[in-house]
């Protein structure tokens, strides 16, 4: 098994050398996670991401864990769009707190054309900040995709969520290769993509697994894979999932390193909820971004004071603004 472990990307994994990942001692896997970590990256630098909800509710899909589905019973109220001088606000707050990519999120399906002005609005404004761009709009359009692009949109968050096989379980109002389109549109017009899948929905080690493989075997992995905790909302189908394992939360962080060698692995949903031990853990698997700030689209976040005395306690130091790869670190 170690044979297959390389620092370098490769395209090539099947299902069963990824479950085999998994299957490794945890002493192990945690070892050649963070070799390969090492090979690619400064292992105590940590990039940090602000989320912001520009526009919550009344989301015509109808995913099982989220609470601003139409469809599920979670109570939240929809809104109108931000907005693009209260958005950059708020991208200016992240900024000086330390986050070098301000991400945008909207309850859609997918944008609607009247939309799309203000949205390259908001890219234009915050590029000028001098922070990466990000935006979460649900399905894209050719058309809408260039606009993003041409706006100078660094990067477009698509989560596939989970395995093709247990997708259905999910979410029925789009289809697992759905997701895969526009994905594919987006890496197709030169923007990054970010994405990954949330933990804990009742899905199993093999699960788990094929999500890994779908990710690691696209055309170019992923610069960015955002890995969730679910968060039983109530209201939502999932409201009663019980908690993943934390030891295989720490597995899926693991194996997302070893098998997107060169992608920012990002703690996502869920963190705060983590203890710091489990956090740490994470890191020294190979997760080397997260989401920073007090809040996420609709849940809570651990604040960054928090994250403050955290970092100071590992010796971690937020990753500074750059573009392109980061530079490797030896050792």
């Amino acid at each position: 098994m170690t044979t297959d472990i390389s620092p370098t990307p490769r395209s090539d994994w099947t299902k069963e050398q990824v479950k085999a990942l998994f299957a490794l001692p945890f002493n192990d896997l945690l070892f050649h996670a963070q070799t390969v970590h090492r090979a690619n990256f400064d292992p105590n630098k940590v990039q940090l991401s602000t989320l912001l909800n520009i526009k919550s509710g009344g989301c015509a899909e109808n995913c099982n864990y989220c609470s601003q589905s139409a469809s599920n019973d979670a109570k939240l109220k929809a809104e109108k769009m931000m907005p693009s001088s209260e958005v950059i606000i708020a991208a200016k707050a992240a900024k000086e707190g330390g986050a070098t990519r301000f991400c945008m999120g909207a309850a859609w399906s997918s944008p609607k054309k009247r939309d799309m002005p203000e949205i390259v609005n908001m890219v234009k404004s915050v590029k000028d900040l001098g922070m990466d761009t990000c935006m979460t709009l649900g399905m894209l359009s050719d058309e809408q995709t260039a606009e993003l692009k041409e706006a100078g949109l660094d990067y477009y968050n698509h989560n596939i969520d989970t395995s093709r096989e247990y997708y259905d379980k999910v979410v029925t109002t789009r289809t697992f290769d759905d997701r895969l389109a526009t994905l594919d549109r987006c890496r197709d017009k030169g923007i990054k993509l970010c994405t990954g899948g949330i933990i804990g929905m009742g899905e199993d080690e093999s699960d788990r697994a094929s999500m890994m493989v779908t990710l690691a075997t696209l055309p170019k992995h992923p610069e960015s894979v955002p890995i969730n905790m679910l968060i039983p909302i109530e209201g939502t189908p999932f409201e009663a999932k019980a908690k993943i394992d934390p030891i295989d939360f720490v597995k899926t962080i693991a194996v997302a390193r070893i098998v997107m060698p060169e992608s920012y692995v990002r703690l996502s949903a869920g963190r705060d909820e983590m203890s710091e031990e489990l956090q740490s853990l994470c890191f020294f698997a190979g997760a080397n971004s997260m989401f920073y700030g007090d809040k996420l689209l609709t849940t809570g976040n651990q604040g960054v004071s928090a994250d403050k005395k955290m970092f100071i306690k590992l010796g971690i130091t937020p990753e500074e603004h750059r573009e392109g790869k980061p530079m490797q670190q030896a050792g």
